[in-house]
């Protein structure tokens, strides 16, 4: 009886050795945002998917940390939620701002992003950038000189070819003179208006200058329609000319918190953007003059746009205000849990197995 009890105390111990990073670590709670992809979204009940969801479960699986998901509308309710201990772990691309690190807790910063500013772009804008291309000071210069020297071709074999036939007035020898340039200047017609052998050859050096006319012509306007952007309706060099604009933010975010800080505080009128999804509505309803948010979720959300409404949609100042992204971690979390997470992270960074390219939603 006594050996039958050391048996079943051995198996019993090693099955609870085997077991033992799973049953250490309790059931996490674990807080999903809702509605920011790339990053976290939910695709059906108790489902997410997303950049910051894929790293999760991949610290999890790693670490074998048993967890259980739900969803927080805001990443401000997320925050909130993971510093009263209602979740142990927030999972968005959570930005690390200065005024978060003194008062959340994070994981190590998996990736770092920018922001971006989304605008409607000028309905008249094509018409000014041709406007600017055709009035381009250099390809003026280019059509001068073309034009220059199509003229003192043409005045050559005017007098070269027609000085044996005069005309009966000025109008019928500038009538002629003319019908040489034109000519000489477009190419059809030059077998009827020489015949010596001087006036082929300077027909031919005609032809050599309207082919290198047409090819300067074609890069310098090629070259400067590249160089000229799509315009949009406000002229956006930096931060601060946002003054005065409608801006739609999500509330709660990293976008809304920086409108309250300087040069932007009390000089811009902020919008409430309740989901990404209703961004090109507000601003092609006039509703709101732009949208600030994180540059990887905004172009996530041009590319599932129709052709034609990412016509009228551009971004701008992108890359503006990066900074570090992170899962949040609530106070109570155990610090070797949360060693764990960290531990996994690195890892994930140095194997290059993070989620994506480039980050997600920094809010």
């Amino acid at each position: 009886m006594v050996v039958h009890r050391t048996i079943i105390g051995l198996l019993s111990g090693l099955v609870l050795w085997g077991a033992s990073p799973a049953l250490a670590t309790p059931v996490l709670r674990v807080g999903v945002l809702d509605h920011s992809p790339p990053c976290a979204e939910r695709v059906g009940p108790g489902n997410w998917r997303g950049r910051a969801v894929e790293l999760w479960r991949h610290v999890a699986e790693r670490q074998r940390i048993p967890y259980v998901l739900q969803g927080y509308g805001t990443p401000q309710e997320l925050l909130e939620a993971s510093q009263s201990g209602a979740v142990e772990v927030g999972v968005g691309c959570l930005t690390i701002s200065p005024e978060r690190l003194g008062r959340f807790r994070f994981s190590l910063p998996f990736q770092e992003e920018g922001l971006a500013v989304l605008m409607a772009t000028d309905r008249f804008g094509a018409g000014r950038t041709l406007l600017k291309v055709v009035l381009n000071p250099q390809l003026l210069q280019v059509l001068a000189g073309y034009l220059v020297a199509i003229s003192l071709l043409s005045l050559v074999v005017w007098r070269d070819e027609h000085r044996n036939h005069p005309h009966g007035s000025r109008r019928e020898r500038l009538r002629s003179y003319a019908l040489i340039f034109q000519v000489l200047a477009t190419g059809p017609g030059t077998n009827v208006i020489v015949s010596r052998t001087r006036g082929h050859l300077l027909v031919i050096v005609s032809w050599v200058v309207r082919i290198v006319g047409a090819s300067l012509i074609l890069s310098t306007i090629t070259v400067d329609a590249l160089k000229q952007p799509l315009l949009g309706r406000y002229r956006l060099e930096s931060i601060a000319d946002l003054e005065g604009l409608r801006v739609a933010v999500r509330p709660g975010s990293v976008s809304a918190k920086l409108l309250l800080q300087p040069p932007l505080r009390g000089r811009v009128q902020p919008v409430d953007l309740g989901s990404l999804q209703q961004a090109p509505a507000l601003l092609l309803q006039n509703r709101a003059d732009v949208v600030l948010a994180d540059e990887a979720q905004l172009q996530h959300l041009l590319s599932t746009l129709s052709a034609g409404e990412r016509r009228q949609l551009q971004l701008d100042l992108r890359g503006t205000s990066r900074q570090s992204q992170a899962l949040a971690l609530s106070p109570a979390l155990d610090p070797a849990v949360a060693a764990r997470i960290d531990r996994a992270i690195s890892e994930a960074k140095r194997d290059g197995q993070l989620p994506g390219r480039k980050g997600g939603d920094p809010h």
